[in-house]
């Protein structure tokens, strides 16, 4: 697939129309965009690139502000792309819309030994043996036209999704993967993993951690006023107030917009604007009920569970070298803290507090409990052969 000038360009009416007629009639499409991020409160969707079997195009959204008949487009078909979630938390945070069947190429890549975070650049040299050239990585992309060089860059980053995604299936399905993976996939098409919980923004911010539970309550206030002004001026939340200043405000507490003098990084143009907004958020976490104040954020493990959370750690470690797995893969370290802070004492307590998939479940939940409960123990064997390798033994 050539980049050339007969690269269909979608800045009409028209030709949307006639994209997502083609794209509702796809059993797969590749998907990837290009956005600028400096200086919104979301990212700003400048161009978006799709791939056919048969060719590419490239659609201009500042030449089409609503793109939702394209992700309605989508439906039933499976939407490839390559490290997936910033191209689609751009549509759920602009568009409220995200593709329903998605294959990400980087998480596939994973089930077969390339690690979590292999480049698209990488994993097209290993599979199609192509260099891609990524000289326009620091493009401009709110100008028009596009250079030829610009559309080239364009189309390469999709023109190789379709026929990796068909290697990638081939690969996992002989390594019996291919369900891992999908399942693994599956929640990038669901648009509440994108949604944030704005009951818990507040634990972002630097401090949080030091705080009492008044503190907090007055923080999450403050956090939730930013978070609705950044969104409606389209402006980052440091535009609007900084997080220092954020923590500043939650333990100066102020009850008249005077005081906010006593904070030097909040200037007087802010002051001006925010001030009567800031009181009234403090006074807002003021008046919540004691019962109802945000929880603490949870403290770091003692000595003693932190060493329970690194030998399972060890353990989960040398069941991802045995299967070719990355180990971040396999288990997040915050599963294992939340066993060693909780110490669940069934195997179904114990399941359930490592809330992890199904194919994770089957591949470490059987060898954890054995270690946890004693059955059995972790042994270095081969050391003295410069071979050392980690066996869990009776």
């Amino acid at each position: 697939m050539n980049a050339t000038d007969s690269t269909p360009m979608i800045a009409d009416h028209d030709a949307l129309v006639a994209l997502c007629e083609r794209v509702a009639r796809s059993e797969r499409v590749a998907l990837d965009t290009e956005f600028h991020t400096e200086r919104s409160y979301s990212p700003r969707l400048m161009v978006v690139q799709l791939a056919f079997d048969d060719g590419a195009v490239i659609v201009d959204p500042l030449a089409l502000p609503d793109l939702r008949p394209l992700l309605d487009a989508f439906g039933e078909t499976v939407v490839v792309g390559h490290a997936l979630s910033s191209d689609l938390k751009i549509f759920a945070d602009r568009l409220d819309r995200v593709p329903s069947r998605v294959f990400d190429t980087q998480v596939a890549a994973a089930f077969l030994g390339y690690g979590m975070q292999v480049s698209l650049a990488d994993l097209v040299r290993d599979l199609e043996r192509v260099r891609l050239a990524k000289s326009q990585t620091v493009s401009d992309w709110s100008t028009r036209p596009f250079t030829p060089r610009q559309v080239e860059y364009l189309v390469d980053d999709v023109a190789h999704l379709l026929p990796m995604y068909d290697k990638l299936v081939a690969k996992l399905e002989a390594t019996g993967r291919l369900a891992w993976a999908l399942e693994e996939c599956a929640p990038l098409g669901d648009i509440e993993r994108f949604r944030a919980d704005e009951r818990r923004a507040y634990m972002r911010i630097p401090g949080a951690m030091r705080m009492n539970r008044r503190e907090l309550g007055v923080l999450s206030e403050i956090v939730k006023l930013r978070d609705r002004m950044a969104r409606e001026r389209d402006l980052p939340l440091k535009y609007i107030i900084a997080d220092d200043v954020v923590s500043g405000l939650a333990t100066l507490r102020p009850k008249r917009v005077e005081e906010l003098d006593q904070l030097r990084r909040l200037d007087a143009g802010a002051r001006k604007s925010l001030g009567r907004a800031i009181v009234e958020a403090v006074a807002r976490g003021e008046a919540i009920p004691d019962d109802e104040l945000p929880e603490r954020p949870q403290r770091p493990l003692g000595s003693s569970r932190d060493t329970l959370a690194a030998l399972m750690g060890v353990l989960v470690g040398e069941v991802a070298r045995a299967n070719d797995l990355p180990q971040s893969l396999l288990v997040p370290r915050a599963s294992l803290e939340r066993v060693a802070r909780e110490v669940p004492r069934t195997r179904e307590a114990f399941e359930a507090a490592l809330d992890l998939s199904h194919w994770r479940i089957g591949l470490v939940a059987e060898p954890l409990w054995r270690l946890l409960s004693g059955e059995e123990s972790l042994r270095i064997e081969g050391y003295a052969h410069g071979d050392p390798k980690i066996r869990l033994t009776p």
